[in-house]
């Protein structure tokens, strides 16, 4: 019987979770989405996985004798899955690194720079991910490692070698009337609209809408963005305001829309990301010992 990964990941997430929405979040699925590929599993298996109740999903015991053996199932093809494409950028020369937004900003073609002296042959292929799923690249092995805003879904399950830490600042149209202020408090921003990743993306999204400093005030969503342009777009059009990493005024500058300092609010942190499972490639390796070498 042929089963598809991603219905296997579906069953561990729920079986995990105990619950259809958490699962579904972690996911990034909609719940009828994952009802459905449950479905599917239990159809292909022809046993019923889940009991299903007000207080959650329990396992059945055909479910819970397949739970025994689910890590050691997709642990085993996660590496197998490495190691292919290991082996394929050997063959190629390649490095795949995943990166949000600026990526390191400055600091990413030093690292470059630092893993082509060690690697002359070789060269390196930067990926963009999206906000809507920082880490697909990560989760599917498209890329073996990636640039990162802490914090972002499922950290813990990443090591993480911390690059650079700026302010973060605040981004607003060019004629919102704040922006002729050149500093801001951050309780001055608690009720205008911002622009937000999507609510599946957890800790990254709070981390952007301010969250830890709104002391339990409601934030108001302008409008939801997973891609730069669309974000400076929504921006400039006055659907909202939102916060920034302060290198964003270099990188994302336009005359439509002005960048203030803000205070009241933590600073962006910049980490080079790759998963716990496995260990590097000899060529990621060597891209993390540059990256290391020029780490604040």
């Amino acid at each position: 019987m042929d089963v598809d990964t991603r219905l296997l990941r579906c069953f561990q997430a729920v079986a995990e979770e105990g619950n259809l929405t958490k699962a579904a979040a972690r996911l990034y699925l909609s719940q009828p989405a994952l009802t459905k590929q449950i479905r599917r599993l239990e159809d292909q298996l022809g046993a019923t996985l889940f009991t299903r109740s007000r207080s959650g999903m329990a396992l059945t015991g055909p479910g819970a004798a397949l739970a025994e053996s689910m890590e050691a199932v997709l642990n085993a093809w996660d590496r197998a899955e490495r190691a292919v494409r290991t082996a394929e950028a050997e063959a190629s020369k390649v490095l795949r690194i995943g990166f949000l937004a600026s990526a390191a900003n400055e600091k990413t073609q030093e690292i470059i720079g630092a893993f082509r002296e060690r690697r002359l042959a070789w060269r390196v292929e930067l990926r963009q991910a999206s906000w809507g799923d920082p880490i697909a690249g990560l989760v599917s092995g498209e890329v073996e490692a990636s640039f990162m805003r802490l914090p972002f879904p499922n950290q813990e399950d990443y090591r993480l070698l911390e690059l650079l830490t700026e302010p973060r600042c605040v981004a607003m149209a060019a004629n919102h009337p704040l922006a002729q202020r050149e500093t801001l408090d951050f309780a001055d921003l608690l009720d205008e609209p911002f622009i937000a990743a999507p609510a599946a993306t957890g800790d990254f999204r709070e981390h952007w809408i301010g969250g830890e400093a709104r002391g339990g005030h409601p934030v108001k969503v302008g409008a939801v963005t997973e891609h730069p342009d669309d974000w400076l777009t929504a921006i400039a059009n006055g659907d909202g305001i939102a916060l920034a990493p302060e290198s964003a005024s270099r990188y994302y500058a336009r005359p439509d829309i002005a960048y203030r300092e803000v205070e009241g609010i933590t600073p962006s942190t910049v980490a080079l990301a790759w998963s716990k499972k496995t260990k590097p490639s000899p060529a990621l390796a060597d891209f993390i010992a540059g990256a290391r070498e020029l780490a604040d």
